[in-house]
């Protein structure tokens, strides 16, 4: 599985806040500040849209860093990614993202 596949299986390739990381787009990182703002009713900003990747060494945005419950859980479990979980068909937490994102949970499968 490529570097590039977070712990619950979206495509860090494919991020918005990855893309304007390694562009160093200033008015990428401002769109999704404002997109993200808005849908988890907090402020982000620009200068918070940092991020290499969830599961390679690097920057974070902070909600990746040290507040995604996926990302935490995995990191204890010390699995790559939750496809490697016993649990992972159950898991309340995963199931936020693969009820949206079926391709997700489907780069998790694939390995």
């Amino acid at each position: 599985m490529k570097n590039l596949i977070a712990f619950c299986g979206l495509d860090c390739e494919s991020c918005e806040a990855r893309k304007a990381t390694v562009e160093n787009n200033l008015e990428l990182r401002k769109k999704v500040a404002s997109e993200w703002s808005k849908l988890n009713g907090v402020e982000i900003t620009a200068q918070m849209i940092n991020c290499d990747g969830c599961r390679i060494d690097g920057r974070k945005t902070p909600f990746c860093d040290s507040l995604c419950p996926i990302r935490q859980c995995a990191l204890g479990k010390k699995v790559s990614t939750c496809g490697d979980c016993a649990e992972m068909e159950s898991c309340e937490k995963v199931a936020m993202i693969h009820k949206n994102n079926q391709c997700a949970k489907d780069n998790l499968l694939a390995r």
